[in-house]
């Protein structure tokens, strides 16, 4: 991948429900009048049948089973977002429009990336990039108001170890969370330097793909045939529409330069080298093909690398002149380390690893260590596809448990504070709804079985 942040896919029909309904809107605002009708009045704020309706929708396309309960529980969340937003008014809570602008901003690249370009998603909802901004600009709003007021209310809980450990013990030891085997892992990465030979050999190669477009042959294809960006080759070459900010600085320099059809000089980011080609533009926004061949380390450089990695670990474990941590901090060329060489698990911020969340390589070279134990030297590719030696030290193994409070501490910390923060808002909808209007119209939706206080 070339973008410095991979975005989320979402199908054209999940892409129209998570946008608001917009293509529909004018014609919604007309049924409103003969088929919608008002179901809730929380203060001087409405709620509509077809509100509901449309956030369920958005559920089920999401992959999820249809449930039984499930539109009250999203009346119930609107009533709790209406409360809220009461509050913001009462209180004379604001946001600035420049706030609503960037967050406006931020979801329309989103918008723009997922569907191609400004141009497909101006004729996809039959309306400018302007007029969709204005539709959207009171529901941010809102929202913005409604996170702040939240924000305002819990900021300043906190929570005493005798409290988390009251709440660990009212949960049934039945009803504890299974924690599944874990691992705390510091590593060493050394990558070896790409020679300015081999650098030569993958801009001749691109040389040459270049001059066979320039003599008229396909890029498109070319790309799809050669290009090493798995994010694009698949779609010969083709990124999607990108705004600046979004790619390495030396690509987004390049594309933005070129006029509609030009093919760029080879170009050297991070990645490795590439050529673009300028599909389309459209105000702020490009949209390129490019073919991309990596930095390639030669069979050479990595067994030489490989055997100083062993050296290394050899030194660590037999002499008391050098530690892991030190190691890692003096030999390590990874950026992704935290202190001391210990590895971050992106997908939930914390240093501890499900075995599910480690790559199979490195699961299986760590899986019979022990706590303490460093594993042998061996290959990897990290995450700009370049060829990479590797070592890493087993700094806590847990078997598959049990949640308890001695192992998991920090783990039910997290619940015990959230549970806090849900009681507080809890008490705060209670007694508000006491001073609040607060009209329930719809029989049917009356009838939910609710978490709050709403009579």
């Amino acid at each position: 991948m070339i973008r410095k942040t991979t975005p989320f896919v979402v199908s054209i029909l999940l892409f129209s429900l998570i946008f608001t309904g917009l293509k529909t809107s004018a014609q919604n605002e007309k049924d409103k009048k003969t088929i919608d009708k008002i179901i809730a009045i929380v203060g001087d704020n409405v709620i509509f049948h077809s509100d509901v309706e449309n956030q369920y929708m958005q559920y089920v396309m999401q992959g999820n089973s249809e449930e039984e309960g499930m539109r009250c529980q999203i009346f119930e969340e609107m009533l709790f977002q209406k409360m809220l937003l009461n509050k913001a008014e009462i209180d004379s809570i604001t946001v600035d429009d420049s706030q609503v602008n960037n967050e406006l901003d931020r979801r329309m690249r989103y918008f723009i990336r997922q569907i191609g370009s400004e141009k497909k998603l101006e004729e996809y909802y039959n309306k400018s990039i302007v007029e969709l901004k204005e539709e959207m600009r009171s529901s941010i709003r809102e929202q913005l108001l409604v996170s702040q007021v939240q924000q305002k209310l819990t900021s300043d809980v906190s929570i005493t170890p005798s409290e988390v450990k009251d709440f660990y013990n009212s949960v049934p030891r039945d009803s504890l969370p299974k924690i599944p085997e874990q691992y705390k892992i510091a590593e060493i990465t050394l990558i070896p330097e790409v020679s300015h030979e081999d650098k030569m050999k993958i801009k001749e190669k691109l040389r040459g793909l270049r001059q066979r477009i320039l003599d008229g042959s396909s890029f498109k294809v070319l790309a799809g045939l050669y290009s090493e960006d798995p994010g694009s080759a698949d779609n010969g070459g083709e990124v999607g529409m990108f705004s600046r900010g979004e790619m390495y600085p030396e690509f987004e320099a390049a594309a933005f330069d070129l006029e509609k059809g030009e093919i760029s000089p080879i170009i050297e980011t991070e990645a490795g080298f590439h050529i673009i080609k300028l599909i389309n533009r459209e105000g702020q926004y490009v949209n390129v093909r490019h073919i991309l061949l990596r930095k390639k380390v030669s069979a050479e450089k990595l067994v030489d690398t490989k055997f100083k990695a062993d050296s290394l670990r050899q030194l660590i474990q037999k002499t008391d002149s050098l530690n892991f941590p030190q190691a890692a901090k003096k030999y390590s060329d990874t950026y992704e380390q935290t202190s001391a060489g210990i590895m971050l698990n992106r997908q939930t911020g914390s240093t501890m690893f499900n075995p599910d969340q480690l790559k199979k390589n490195m699961y299986f070279k760590i899986k019979d260590l022990s706590e303490g134990d460093i594993s042998e030297p061996f290959q990897i590719e990290t995450d700009k596809g370049t060829k990479a030696i590797r070592m890493v030290k087993v700094l806590e193994k847990t078997r598959a448990h049990r949640a308890s409070l001695e192992r998991d501490y920090d783990r039910i910390k997290t619940a015990a504070m959230e549970e806090k923060k849900s009681d507080i808002l809890k008490e705060w909808v209670n007694e508000q709804a006491d001073d609040t209007f607060i009209k329930i119209q719809d029989e049917d939706f009356r009838k939910c079985d609710f978490t709050y206080n709403w009579f």
